[in-house]
């Protein structure tokens, strides 16, 4: 948790549209957590290990990531988070385009906590953003922050 005891959730998505849309979600339904946003996975990883320009960052208590990216690519990012001692327990939950059924193997495979297809509509996408925030950052039990 982040120091004003709001959970802090990692978005990794390189759809500034989708970005805009989740955010949006996030405060239209009151949720209240600490977002922070980044583009493509090796950036997600520099901002869990505080590496520069993130050494500020917040401890993150749940990632939202998207498959499809530049640079390192979400199931690489997966595998590189749950190969690491200390990041490894936070949950992740896919948040992507695909529903191809390999995708979502490979995904839970690499240790994904959830799997989302992105809805195409934004008022699907505040229902969804709200199941997740129920159930992730409501009723369950979150690890400590790493």
């Amino acid at each position: 948790m982040t120091p004003d005891d709001r959970p802090s959730v990692l978005l990794v998505e390189d759809n500034l549209g989708d970005v805009m849309l989740i955010r949006t979600s996030f405060k239209k339904d009151k949720i209240l957590c600490h977002l922070s946003v980044v583009h493509d996975g090796q950036e997600a990883l520099d901002f869990l290990q505080r590496k520069p320009p993130y050494e500020k960052s917040p401890p993150v208590d749940l990632i939202l990531l998207d498959l499809n990216m530049p640079k390192m690519n979400g199931t690489e990012f997966l595998d590189a988070v749950k190969h690491d001692d200390v990041l490894k327990r936070i949950p992740v939950v896919v948040l992507t385009s695909s529903d191809a059924e390999i995708d979502i193997l490979k995904s839970y495979e690499s240790g994904a906590s959830a799997y989302i297809t992105k809805p195409s509509g934004s008022e699907s996408m505040e229902a969804i953003v709200k199941s997740i925030s129920l159930f992730w950052l409501k009723a369950v039990h979150l690890p400590p922050s790493a």
